[in-house]
Parts: structure tokens; sequence; C-alpha cells
């Protein structure tokens, strides 16, 4: 008698969308009004936080404090547009990064959260 091992590859964590744009607008804030007060009222912890979800230092954005063009911000948001293969240019991003900071992160935030995939182990097998 002989016996078949089947494996199978999981699916990857990331899937790619279709769109090559952003989700939301710049100025969409609407879309999540809890984000916008948020970032609104506490604009230093909210961007904090959303560093620490895409996966960077928890601090990393107070060091936006130095400078006229906020350095961590310019490069999260270039640093997202190139992972989620959106469109655009180093230009914009200066621009939004400098003129349109608690925007910008609340744009990148919806972002995350629309393309976020939870990792789910399908037929994972317990002992007995």
């Amino acid at each position: 008698m002989t016996t078949t091992l089947v494996i199978q590859q999981p699916k990857p964590v990331m899937e790619a969308m279709q769109n090559n744009q952003w989700n939301s607008g710049i100025c969409d804030c609407w879309d999540d009004k809890a984000n916008c007060c948020f970032a609104c009222w506490c604009f230093p912890c909210f961007a904090c936080m959303t560093a620490r979800e895409y996966g960077q230092c928890l601090c990393l954005p107070l060091l936006d404090a130095c400078g006229i063009v906020p350095p961590v911000t310019l490069a999260i948001r270039v640093s997202m547009r190139e992972r989620y293969g959106i469109t655009g240019t180093m230009c914009n991003d200066c621009l939004y990064a400098t003129c349109c900071r608690p925007c910008s992160w609340c744009q990148m935030s919806r972002e995350m959260k629309m393309r976020y995939q939870p990792i789910v182990l399908v037929n994972a097998k317990t002992k007995e």
C-alpha cells in the first residue's frame, strides 16, 4: 500500500492589487473618521502608531521635528509606494509630506488597512 504526500504552498501574505494608485485621496479623511480625529487631536501619537503598524520603529516619526522637509514621513511614503506598486513621484511625496503631513499619514494608514491580508492556516492538523 502506498501513501501519497500532498504539499500545499502557502499563499502570499500581501497580495498585489490590480490598482496601481492610492485607494483613497490625500484629503479623503472622512473615509476613516476615527483615524482622522486621532490624527487631528494627537498627531505625534498617530504617526508613531502608524509607523509601528508599517513595521518601523515606534518613535521614528518623532525625528520629523527636525528641519523643513520631514525625512521620516517622506521615506515611509516612498517606501509604501514601492511596496504596494503605487505610481507617483518623489516630488509629489515631498510636497504631501511637507505641506499635508497629517493627511499624508492618514492616507498611508488607510492604504495599509485596505491592503492588509491576514495569515490564515488552512488544513492545519493538530497532534492527536
